[in-house]
């Protein structure tokens, strides 16, 4: 039975999506009583469901969704008034982040999470929220911090139109990541004199659109320590291509980080001196952390239109004018053992994850 309701709004949203000229309508109870009623044609252009996780409601003109998670849901009305009772929760893709994963953070059902890190380590899965005069209350973006190694793990966000826009100035101001206790990330001190820079993951130029969301890409979780070769080259001219990705699609997910769980890919002192070799500089740099050998970018790209989805894994070498690799996500999967873009379903993820669009990368 439960797997009948799952295939009947399964139907109920396919086709209301494809039915454009009809007026139907969706109405949306939550279990707080909150009523959200979308007439198909005139207040938004399609729905999507996301398997065992909830409803994409992308209302029309603009291109970030409404999102609803089932378990949000007391129940799905069609215009006819009939109630679709909330799909099976225990229905879910293999590889997604599950409801215990949920607990540690809520928002990890998005798209552009990865599978929580599943070992012993004390971690913590954080996002930053913003509060915008205009549309309330945003995801700004989100991150894992391992407390065992002192270390991010990967910063998450969604760039889309209205992200792109360059409202305010850099914050530059650098400090500790407030949702995380002091004495369990990085500090200022780490980095002083340590000849490397700060290296944003969620750089500050992709959230220019309100001064609170430059702000919080300047907490030191967000941050990983890159030699300025690589950070002020390499890494920026990824950063600048990104941009551009943001602008030929509706959404944008990117995931960045760094190694830090494979012994091969964390830099040793042979390491460190070949980075001070290639900056031109005789002083070794030294950090009381974790320094990554390999930088690494996961993007998964978006159209509402052709409701197409496109991936790219890109792999970065830390050192001045290293040479970058534009790979596959199931090579960037291997190669890290983080498992990128887990809550789409099986089949799309399956598939982008295994194939690069020349055409639409144009690296």
């Amino acid at each position: 039975m439960k797997k009948n309701i799952f295939i009947l709004i399964l139907f109920f949203l396919s086709a209301a999506a494809t039915a454009q000229n009809k007026k139907q309508t969706i109405t949306i109870t939550t279990k707080r009583g909150e009523v959200h009623t979308y007439i198909m044609g005139e207040t938004i252009d399609s729905t999507r469901i996301i398997k065992g996780v909830g409803i994409k409601i992308y209302p029309k003109n603009e291109t970030v969704s409404k999102d609803f998670l089932f378990s949000q849901i007391e129940y799905t009305i069609t215009e006819d008034s009939t109630p679709t009772p909330t799909p099976d929760p225990t229905n879910k893709n293999a590889n997604r982040n599950t409801e215990d994963d949920l607990k540690r953070n809520p928002e990890g059902w998005r798209l552009e999470f990865p599978r929580f890190y599943q070992g012993t380590n004390k971690t913590y899965e954080v996002t930053h929220y913003t509060t915008e005069r205009a549309r309330g209350r945003l995801v700004n973006y989100s991150l894992e911090w391992d407390v065992n190694l002192k270390a991010n793990r990967w910063s998450c966000y969604q760039m889309y139109d209205i992200l792109l826009q360059k409202n305010a100035p850099r914050h530059n101001k650098f400090k500790p990541d407030p949702d995380i206790p002091e004495n369990e990330q990085t500090s200022l001190k780490d980095y002083s004199g340590s000849g490397f820079t700060r290296g944003h993951l969620c750089p500050s130029n992709d959230r220019r659109y309100s001064t609170e969301q430059n702000v919080q890409t300047f907490y030191l979780s967000n941050m990983q320590p890159q030699i300025q070769g690589h950070n002020g080259g390499v890494w920026q001219i990824l950063e600048d291509k990104v941009r551009i990705w943001a602008g030929k699609c509706d959404t944008l997910y990117v995931v960045k980080g760094a190694t830090i769980d494979k012994e091969e890919y964390i830099c040793k002192q042979t390491d460190l001196i070949e980075m001070a070799e290639k900056e031109g500089k005789s002083v070794v740099p030294k950090f009381p952390g974790i320094v990554p050998k390999f930088f690494y970018m996961a993007l998964l790209a978006y159209d509402k239109k052709t409701k197409t989805y496109r991936a790219l894994g890109i792999w970065s070498p830390h050192y001045k004018k290293s040479k970058t690799e534009f790979i596959t996500i199931k090579e960037l999967q291997h190669r890290i053992g983080i498992d990128f873009f887990c809550n789409l379903n099986d089949d799309i993820e399956q598939a982008v994850e295994e194939q690069i669009d020349d055409t639409f990368w144009g690296k």
